[in-house]
């Protein structure tokens, strides 16, 4: 059998049986060089020369510090009483407010599962209070809002994506912040016409007067954003240091001038981010292994070639990036497909002058409705367990955002500008 593709029946196997996907590309990359007499020791050199001396991969650790430490205090709470009083007189008022707090958050975490499970599991419990909106409804929603945390920078599958691009990680986020406030707007519109539908029910207004005094009190969180951008485009940090900052200045609030949590709690945080690292490092580690692979059996050449003999226009190719990508998303785990299958279109996007800011916000939007399409959807299922909404009612419900997510999708891969006008504002010259 050829060598390479025994390694991917192992592969496969494996993560069948129950072993992480990290672990299972190590592993059939080490059949892979086995089969072809080659030394075991490039496993670990990989490693090393890929992990250990890119310093970019730090960022990862530390923005999901920095959500763990926002979601133990009262951080989330303050955030949310001031989307309230900004959206929460409409009708169908909460369900506004989710998709509000999951942009304000999308600034902070740089996780949608940080999100949903965070700040989301919390609006989505005052929705389902006293039956206003159905469990069903509330959990679509918490889930379809959640995707936009990743796109609005700071960004972990952003950070991952400029690791095998060599793209710019500031660019990057810039370059999703339309994308990100698109993508908001286009769920409002769905609960506007589902409010108006339902008759959702429309929450007390919050007195003008009570304003400045709930401002006051929301102001340090929502300084967090600007102090993370502020640094990166002034040049003040690199994204890596950004988000050390990010998790020093949660950490400070919460114990300085808000004064909500305690020792217990902060260690809870950091072992619970250990895990979440650990998890993640393990899989860019199989990831980093398994892609010497692909590209020694000249994989990512041999698609250019190929699609070059179609002779694709850039839209063509985009089209055809989407539909993989959001196929796979329905199957495959996020981070995975960043790492494993985005490398392999990335010479092609060279070939035909695609940019490749457009193209990793392109490509992280992908992944992240594939966390809201089924089978695999990990988002629907995070908000399935919280709300406890019976599985067929929550597909139902779900299809409206999933469409309005598709919209945006395509306009931002019609029109590129959208993601570059913001970088190209800071100096980007792409």
């Amino acid at each position: 059998m050829d060598p390479f593709t025994l390694t991917l029946l192992v592969i496969i196997a494996l993560a069948l049986l129950g072993l992480p996907i990290g672990l299972s590309m190590m592993s059939g990359s080490i059949v892979y060089l086995f089969m072809n007499g080659m030394d075991m020791g490039l496993v670990a050199e990989r490693l090393l020369n890929s992990m250990f001396t890119s310093y970019v991969i730090l960022a990862v650790p530390l923005f999901i510090l920095a959500a763990e430490l926002m979601n133990i205090g009262t951080m989330t709470n303050r955030l949310l009483h001031f989307c309230n009083a900004l959206v929460g007189r409409f009708r169908g008022g909460l369900a506004y407010v989710n998709i509000v707090q999951s942009i304000i958050f999308s600034g902070m975490s740089g996780s949608a599962f940080a999100d949903a499970a965070g700040s989301g599991r919390i609006i989505a419990n005052m929705m389902i209070q006293d039956g206003r909106y159905t469990r069903s409804f509330a959990a679509a929603l918490t889930a379809s809002a959640a995707v936009i945390g990743p796109i609005i920078p700071p960004s972990i599958p952003m950070v991952l994506y400029a690791l095998v691009s060599n793209a710019s990680i500031g660019y990057l986020f810039l370059g999703g912040i339309i994308p990100g406030l698109l993508m908001g707007v286009m769920l409002m519109i769905v609960v506007m016409v589902t409010a108006r539908r339902r008759r959702f029910p429309v929450e007390k207004p919050t007195p003008v007067r009570e304003l400045p005094g709930i401002t006051v009190r929301a102001f340090p969180a929502l300084m967090l954003p600007v102090v993370l951008l502020g640094g990166i485009y002034s040049g003040a940090m690199t994204p890596t240091e950004a988000a050390a900052v990010a998790a020093a200045y949660a950490f400070l609030i919460s114990v300085l001038l808000y004064r909500n949590i305690n020792a217990r709690q902060v260690y809870g945080s950091l072992v619970n981010s250990a895990r979440s690292s650990v998890a993640i490092g393990m899989l860019i580690a199989g990831a980093l292994v398994f892609n010497y692979v692909v590209t020694s059996e000249n994989i990512p050449q041999a698609l250019r070639i190929f699609l070059a003999d179609y002779d694709l226009s850039v839209l063509q190719f985009l089209l055809l990036v989407n539909l993989v990508l959001l196929l796979l998303g329905c199957l495959l785990e996020g981070t995975a497909i960043i790492l494993i299958i985005v490398p392999v279109f990335i010479p092609t996007a060279n070939a035909l002058g695609v940019d490749l800011v457009h193209f990793g916000v392109i490509a992280v939007v992908n992944i992240m409705i594939g966390l809201v399409t089924p089978p695999y959807g990990l988002l629907i299922f995070i908000m399935q367990s919280i709300t406890r909404a019976p599985l067929r009612s929550l597909f139902l419900d779900l299809i409206p955002f999933i469409a309005a997510l598709f919209l945006s999708l395509a306009i931002i891969t019609l029109f590129p500008d959208l993601v570059l006008w913001l970088p190209r504002q800071f100096g980007y010259q792409g």
